[in-house]
């Protein structure tokens, strides 16, 4: 399966919280917090600001030459993050705008009886006066996604030559998709991100359908189906923080 551990929208849970740690990068403190146990030394930066899993074995030495030799995107990640202009949180209502695969959507909101259409783009929603509008919005976008992803689903299967299976939209916080033998769950909230994107989390579950693993037969099974996988998977880390919650 596909298993992004990526944190879309939940908060942490209320664990003890790792410690914070403090290191100098280009004359500039940052904080981080650091997590023992991981396979491997990794980085991740979001909204909760740096973090770094780390082996048990690893001392804080190599930890943070790890960091340092990282350190020119460590800082401009963060400044990304500190700069972004797109609030996540969004108040739909009439004119509202959200990105929708390589354009945009705009919302119209009409007198109605809660029904969600679609005219080229905009997405009507034809709402009661006591209507949730996001939720009647995050209805009509998931139709959009099942439309779409259903036709990359069925192009990824056909270049195998394989059946394919049924879709499932999901709304995983961690996951952007999985797969078992019959059926394939692609994260709805993709629609928001370029379709070059969510072709290679289409590409990769179909993938598994061939090995159901990640071994190096997996890896070339999706490079044969798309080819800049590791700048994509790269593309959607840096992304997560931008998906809009209705």
């Amino acid at each position: 399966m596909f298993r992004e551990q990526l944190t879309l929208f939940r908060l942490p849970p209320p664990a003890p919280a790792p410690k914070t740690r403090h290191l100098l990068i280009s004359g500039r403190i940052i904080d981080y917090r650091l997590k023992s146990g991981a396979k491997r030394l990794t980085m991740t930066i979001d909204e909760r600001g740096l973090r770094i899993g780390a082996p048990q074995r690893a001392s804080l030495g190599e930890i943070e030459a790890f960091v340092q030799e990282h350190g020119d995107w460590v800082l401009a990640k963060l400044a990304e993050l500190a700069h972004a202009t797109q609030p996540r949180h969004v108040a739909v209502r009439d004119g509202t705008r959200l990105a929708l695969l390589d354009g945009e959507v705009e919302m119209r909101v009409l007198p109605g009886h809660n029904r969600v259409r679609w005219v080229g783009n905009t997405l009507v929603l034809e709402a009661r006066a006591d209507a949730d509008l996001g939720r009647l919005a995050t209805r009509g976008l998931q139709q959009r996604a099942q439309e779409h992803f259903a036709a990359r689903l069925a192009h990824y299967c056909g270049q195998l030559g394989l059946a394919t299976p049924q879709l499932k939209l999901s709304s995983a916080h961690t996951r952007w998709g999985s797969c078992s033998r019959d059926i394939i769950r692609i994260n709805w909230r993709l629609i928001h991100l370029p379709a070059s994107l969510g072709d290679y989390v289409v590409a990769h579950e179909v993938a598994h359908l061939r090995e159901m693993n990640h071994s190096k037969r997996f890896w070339a099974v999706v490079a044969r189906l798309y080819p800049e996988w590791k700048a994509a998977c790269a593309e959607l880390r840096q992304r997560t923080t931008s998906l809009p919650i209705l």
